[in-house]
């Protein structure tokens, strides 16, 4: 205990002690008080009375100090209570796939969005079940399904078959001494295998891989660099491996412990005990006899590690590998609604690109002005930010806006955005557009480089990364420049906002030619009888004149 609450302590106790010396000299002194003046057993009577008092409020001091005790501990457990915090894996991956199916919610995509709650409903089946995955992986000539015709005990795939001869992941059921729970075990096609069909069935090997309690990694020989590779991409997502050095009725004594040396030396890190030797099916031996004799499997140690593993760690392995599924799924789900709001988001760059381009074209500037657009990418921020669940004020969004719009201006951007769409132009459109096609495209350009950023910007949580705006930014126009999609940009601009500016100009000159049309008309118009006999009016006959005052 430290020395001041030790010191509190005493002085609270003497404190406590010089007080009940107190009351009692108090209640002596009273007692004798009245005993002298009035009968012994008035004075009695009055003393039971005082120490009856005094029990009261004591025990009601005890009895509200327990009842405050209790509720505080009450709340505590309460404040406990309301944040529970999963203490078993298992219950950490309910967690996750209760977290899938309401990130579900938001999928709009009816087809992505049942596939996504079936495979969570699949994945919580399998928890409940409980069975052990055991896949069996590794190239084509290793004797993989050797393994596991060994581990079943009877014949389940055909043994020395040509590579390639699993096309498919096949499941078998076994049954282990000792183990409550059934085995899956897992056949998968050979990985690094030559081809286009190679391939595939190499990937849906590593698929299958991925969904392992325990994998079985299987060699002939030492580790090749690409065999490395696939180890180590499936050890860093957390697989509990064995590595199962087959086929040691092919090596002499000396050659084997070399290349179990070389495997416990490549794999650092990796327990030794989980470096297995085996024959999976020995070459049959012909005796002297002239008779074929073929040697039983020499799996036991294979068998007795897994054995091993299995009872000390079967229970974490099925939750951890739950728990992993859960989040890839998880993942999944994030990816699916991270491309929906992107999508939804593209569509409002898209409408608010063009609608910058019509403000400047109709209301045409002498240099395109990015600051003249800021109302309008203001609100484009703002609606970019609901889709990401992000509710801003206008005020927001204006201060985002002018903060990437200086961005553009400092670092040339927009200088460099005039002269791509201006040597885009000049080669489409008429000289007597030009201008006004270059501020309007120009805008739309800018302004899709502005929302293609804000796009990143709300993806990543309201944070620029490490790079800051201005990386953001020249990433999105390098992105832009590009040749294709300057092709496919100009040919949008050309009916979005040339077209229209060559109609309102068309417009225009016919309103102008019907102008001067009518001004001439005017001017030129006599009233009827007024004949012009030359260019002056003391020519002009007198009947004519008459007639043109009366009119």
């Amino acid at each position: 205990m430290p020395t001041s609450r030790l010191l509190i302590l005493i002085l609270g106790l003497s404190l406590i002690l010089l007080l009940i010396i107190w009351l009692i000299g108090s209640l002596s002194w009273l007692y004798s008080q009245v005993s002298w003046s009035a009968p012994r057993f008035v004075a009695n009577l009055l003393l039971l009375l005082l120490i009856f008092l005094i029990g009261i409020v004591i025990f009601a001091f005890i009895y509200y100090l327990r009842l405050y005790t209790i509720q505080k501990n009450q709340r505590r457990r309460g404040s406990k209570a309301k944040v529970k915090i999963p203490v078993v894996k298992s219950e950490v991956a309910s967690e996750s796939l209760k977290a899938v199916r309401q990130q579900a919610i938001l999928i709009q995509d009816e087809v992505a969005r049942q596939a996504l709650l079936e495979r969570s409903q699949e994945i919580e089946a399998s928890l409940a079940r409980g069975d052990v995955k055991v896949v069996v992986f590794g190239t084509g000539s290793a004797g993989k399904t050797s393994v596991v015709n060994a581990l079943m005990g009877q014949m389940v795939g055909r043994v020395e078959a040509p590579m390639g001869s699993t096309k498919v992941g096949e499941t078998y059921h076994l049954k282990m001494p000792g183990l409550e729970k059934e085995i899956l075990i897992t056949d998968t096609p050979g990985i690094l295998e030559a081809g286009v069909a190679g391939t595939e069935r190499g990937q849906l090997a590593r698929v299958l891989a991925t969904e392992a309690n325990l994998l079985l990694f299987v060699v002939d020989n030492d580790l090749q660099k690409s065999e490395y590779a696939a180890f180590n991409a499936l050890a860093d997502i957390g697989k509990r491996s064995l590595v199962v050095f087959n086929k040691i009725d092919l090596y002499t004594e000396e050659d084997r412990e070399a290349i179990i040396v070389k495997l416990r030396e490549r794999l650092v890190g990796f327990s030794k005990m989980d470096i297995v030797a085996i024959g999976a099916h020995p070459h049959s031996v012909k005796l002297e006899t002239g008779e074929i004799y073929q040697p039983e499997p020499d799996i036991m140690a294979l068998i007795g590690r897994m054995a091993a593993i299995l009872r000390a760690e079967g229970e974490d392995l099925i939750a951890d590998n739950i728990l992993l599924k859960s989040q890839r799924l998880g993942e999944e789900a994030r990816c699916l609604i991270d491309a929906q709001r992107r999508r939804q988001a593209e569509k409002v760059v898209e409408r608010f690109q063009w609608i910058g381009a019509g403000v400047i074209a109709v209301t045409p500037l002498p240099v395109v002005d990015v600051l003249a657009t800021a109302a309008v990418n203001a609100q484009m921020v703002i609606e970019i930010g609901k889709v990401y669940g992000c509710e801003l004020n206008f005020e927001r969004g204006q201060e985002l806006a002018m903060s990437l719009a200086k961005t553009l201006a400092s670092l040339g951007i927009v200088e460099g955005a005039i002269k791509l769409i201006s040597t885009a132009l000049q080669l489409t459109i008429a000289t007597f557009l030009i201008g006004k096609a270059i501020q309007g495209v120009s805008a739309a350009y800018l302004t899709r480089i502005a929302g293609k950023s804000f796009i990143e910007y709300f993806s990543h949580n309201q944070d620029w990364g490490d790079g800051g705006i201005t990386e953001v930014v020249q990433t999105q126009f390098q992105l832009t420049r590009k040749d294709e999609f300057v092709k496919l940009f100009i040919q949008d601009a050309l009916a979005k906002v040339v077209e229209p500016l060559t109609n309102i100009y068309s417009q225009n000159e016919e309103v102008e030619m019907e102008k001067e049309s009518d001004e001439e008309d005017e001017i030129n118009y006599r009233p009827p009888g007024m004949i012009k006999q030359d260019n002056t009016i003391n020519d002009w006959d007198t009947e004519s004149i008459v007639k043109w005052e009366d009119w």
